[in-house]
């Protein structure tokens, strides 16, 4: 649809212009274009578009909106080209267009998205610049667990629908791989288990991890273990090779039970941990005492913020260089910055930094991000964007928790959706006494239940928490996963009984509808291009699900209301085309949200 309101615009500008050529003339040496304002339509019996700019122009041209409107109305209706694209135009209210495109030209489009495999859905222009998003980012010798879901599954999202409009996507997992707490878990080590310092896999992660809550509880209450793993940072950081060997023995085992996880969910990622910043932190405080940003409060090297107005911030400062002589977070995220944007050979040139965080990184990234501005680092073009979420809570509105309190592993947690789906299937299975065999089984459970997972995550604003609920996630009812991929099946069923299911069966010339229920499907199909360049700009995933959900229903009322398969029907194959771009909507849409489709249940 995106193509017909561009069209339907430059349609309109040209009408305003002959309507005022006076007006027209000012703009342009103003430098400001008469702007039609269109737009959708308000409501669904006022058409497919509104123009509003006549209110807008009602009082640099001294007229009433509802005359302005009469003499552009006037040009449209003398205009061919617009003639052929919609019906005669309504005015409505003080001045409001509202334009109704012709159903042949509705049809045409249907069948255009039919026979292109983006669905109607233009790739940016030349590709661009890379865009990076910082997603997952687990830490070193810690289990994932349901914290890191919300970033993996957000930024995976992101990755793809960007991806898919042909922008060049870094995927980069900023893995913890650095820092204290490296300090603290070798110091820790050398005492209780030397050989992990030494010998691959010498103990198992759950062992690590255990080790690491022994060696941040000693850090916590003992000053001499604190002083001791703080001298092993700075021995790590400046490359001791006895440091460096047991950090990359601890590294490797993690990374390897990160990669069975991504594996797992079809997450794809670049690693690049904060080590890898390491070789410019030195540089990164040499820009900022260059530029002048740089103040020594308590022997620490810091920058303190600024308001919006300039003025000093009464906020905590950046701390750049600590007072022992360390670097911290703040400084590797500058690093991270300063390199992504830097061009090619000494960066990635990239335009579009993009992070997916917890919401309480946020004060941390608006005084990092604040100081690369300063700094100069960030290109006149360049976009460095926060993605924040909330919390993943129980039921209960409380953080979500196993019930001796720990914070739920990952993989436990994927495990139990797809156990949950199983016996579900099972118990369907029974009912309906059907017979197959365990791959359909294993296949279905296994695709449902990770789908659940992922789609209960991105179908929630990111911005807010919610509440996790395996009945809920994996009902067959609502705004699911279940009931999306169900849809799908129900699609194939029908294609499969139509003789429509071949990949090149061909459909009627032209496509003609003449139901509501018909058009409301065809209208929802052709917003698809529209919601996928708002996820695009606005970085809310949860956009292409309400889509989706959206459509599974409109498409189920189409079905249930018209008969599609009635074999003597001059409709039936226009209807039968309409099956095939809804299904091959949902299977790109939940494509885009990592969630492959089945084509039975």
């Amino acid at each position: 649809m995106l193509r017909l309101a561009q069209t339907l615009n430059t349609l309109l500008v040209g009408a305003l212009e002959r309507a005022f050529p006076e007006a027209a003339s000012a703009a342009r040496q103003a430098g400001v274009p008469l702007d039609p304002q269109l737009g959708p339509a308000s409501k669904p019996e006022f058409g497919d578009f509104q123009a509003n700019g006549a209110m807008a122009l009602a009082r640099p041209l001294r007229q009433a909106p509802r005359q302005i409107a009469t003499a552009i109305v006037a040009q449209l209706e003398a205009d061919p080209a617009f003639a052929a694209l919609c019906l005669p135009p309504e005015i409505a209210g003080p001045g409001f267009i509202n334009l109704t495109l012709r159903p042949e030209v509705l049809a045409a489009e249907v069948a255009r998205c039919l026979a292109d495999p983006r669905l109607g859905v233009e790739a940016v222009a030349g590709g661009g610049a890379p865009v990076v998003v910082d997603f997952s980012s687990p830490n070193i010798a810690k289990e994932m667990h349901v914290g890191h879901l919300r970033s993996t599954i957000i930024g995976d999202a992101l990755a793809r629908v960007l991806e898919f409009r042909g922008h060049p996507v870094l995927r980069l997992n900023h893995v913890g791989d650095w820092g204290t707490q490296f300090g603290m878990l070798i110091t820790h080590l050398k005492l209780v288990a030397p050989e992990a310092l030494t010998t691959a896999d010498a103990v198992d992660l759950g062992d690590l991890v255990a080790f690491y809550r022994q060696a941040k509880a000693r850090f916590d209450s003992d000053e001499t273990f604190q002083t001791t793993s703080r001298e092993e940072v700075v021995k790590l950081q400046s490359g001791d090779p006895t440091s460096r060997r047991a950090w990359q023995l601890l590294c490797d085992q993690s990374r390897r039970e990160f990669q069975r996880l991504y594996d797992r969910l079809d997450i794809r990622l670049d690693e690049r941990g904060e080590s890898f910043y390491n070789p410019y932190l030195e540089a990164v405080v040499a820009d900022l005492a260059a530029a002048g940003l740089l103040v020594s409060d308590g022997g620490a090297q810091c920058v303190f913020l600024e308001g919006e107005d300039g003025t000093a911030r009464q906020a905590p400062p950046v701390i750049v260089r600590k007072s022992d002589g360390g670097f911290n977070y703040a400084t590797t995220d500058l690093a991270a910055i300063r390199y992504r944007f830097a061009a090619p050979p000494e960066g990635d040139g990239a335009r579009r930094v993009i992070y997916v965080t917890d919401a309480g990184q946020a004060s941390h990234f608006a005084g990092v991000f604040q100081v690369a501005r300063r700094a100069g680092w960030i290109p006149d073009d360049g976009r460095l964007e926060h993605v924040p979420f909330g919390l993943v809570q129980g039921e209960d509105g409380k953080k979500l928790k196993t019930r001796s309190g720990d914070t739920v592993r990952l993989k436990e947690l994927l495990d139990e959706a797809v156990e949950r789906c199983e016996a579900d299937l099972r118990r369907r299975l029974a009912e309906e006494e059907r017979q197959e065999d365990e791959s359909f089984i294993e296949e279905v459970a296994t695709t449902v239940g990770l789908a659940a997972v992922k789609y209960a995550d991105l179908s929630t604003n990111r911005i807010t928490n919610y509440q996790f609920s395996f009945d809920r996630m994996l009902a067959l009812s609502g705004n699911t996963a279940p009931y999306l991929l169900y849809a799908v099946v129900r699609i194939a069923g029908i294609a499969r009984r139509g003789g429509a299911n071949a990949a090149g069966v061909a459909f009627p010339e032209p496509l003609v509808f003449g139901e509501p229920q018909e058009w409301a499907l065809v209208r929802q199909l052709l917003q698809f291009d529209a919601v996928i360049l708002e996820v695009e700009q606005e970085l809310l995933p949860n956009r292409l699900c309400s889509y989706l959900f959206e459509l599974s229903q409109v498409f189920n009322r189409f079905y249930d209301q018209v008969p599609v398969l009635k074999a003597e029907d001059p409709a039936r194959g226009s209807r039968l085309a309409l099956c095939r771009l809804t299904a091959d909507t949902l299977k790109l849409g939940l494509g885009l949200l990592g969630i492959p489709t089945l084509e039975r249940m």
